[in-house]
């Protein structure tokens, strides 16, 4: 009755506590993008079928393969780096032996640097994760993919765990990634910006993080994770830039110094 779909690469760190969580499903689908780590052994182990796909197309449409390869009725998305609790999975069973909507919301409970973030824009940062198979397709974008729905939604009262960075330095990275993934997609639009805009929007992107979703009530973690936000503006808007000038990175050498 239920599949449970899961996108992978080098999330050996993650899988295990992940898969393990899910256990009350029919099926749990492990689509893999060249994880070089254990990822996919791991997954095995704990009687996931694994697939494996040797590019990369973005967020969006992975998921969508992911979901062509479901078998039953319902399907249920999470990444690796979640956790679905007990709470959660009975209410998922309850729901499902009785259906009232085509698919359910979410909430997702996120931590960083030792704490629950509970501002910051962090929560509750509901999603649609549980839908009919037949019913619901991932958006085809590199990031921030989400479930277009044909049908009536409705929420769970339970939440998923979110342990989404081991450190500073893959909150970073990830920032890096997907700004890159962003300014394509903007560029793709024919989206344009000057210097003023790209600084605009990083300075407004801390005040909303910050103040506005109050993100100072999230104490010193608040205030990395709106700053990181802002250069993660900055980075998307300044590439975008780039972009659009055809920048080329090696220029011709100086006729005269």
């Amino acid at each position: 009755m239920l599949s449970v779909i899961i996108i992978t690469k080098n999330e050996e760190a993650h899988i295990a506590e992940c898969i393990q969580s899910v256990q009350f499903a029919d099926e749990i689908i492990v689509l893999d993008s060249g994880s070089t780590d254990q990822t996919c052994a791991l997954a095995q182990q704990l009687g996931a079928r694994v697939h494996h796909t040797t590019d990369w197309p973005g967020f969006g449409p992975q998921k969508n393969r992911a979901l062509d390869l479901a078998t039953h009725e319902w399907v249920l998305s999470i990444d690796a780096d979640e956790r679905v609790p007990l709470a959660l999975a009975e209410e998922i069973q309850r729901v499902l032996a009785q259906p009232q909507a085509e698919a359910y919301t979410m909430a997702r409970l996120s931590c960083f640097a030792g704490r629950w973030i509970r501002h910051s824009g962090w929560w509750p940062d509901r999603l649609v994760r549980l839908f009919k198979r037949q019913t619901g397709r991932f958006k085809e974008v590199r990031v921030h993919e989400s479930v277009v729905v044909q049908g009536s939604i409705a929420r769970l009262d339970g939440h998923l765990l979110h342990y989404p960075y081991d450190s500073l330095d893959t909150l970073i990275n990830k920032t890096n990634q997907y700004s890159t993934a962003a300014a394509l997609t903007l560029h793709e639009k024919g989206k344009r910006i000057g210097m003023l805009g790209i600084i605009g929007k990083a300075c407004w992107t801390f005040i909303r993080i910050y103040l506005i979703r109050r993100g100072f009530l999230d104490g010193k973690a608040g205030f990395i994770l709106a700053g990181v936000a802002a250069s993660g503006s900055f980075f998307r808007y300044s590439k975008l830039w780039l972009l659009n000038k055809k920048t080329q990175w090696r220029p011709k050498p100086p006729t005269a110094l």
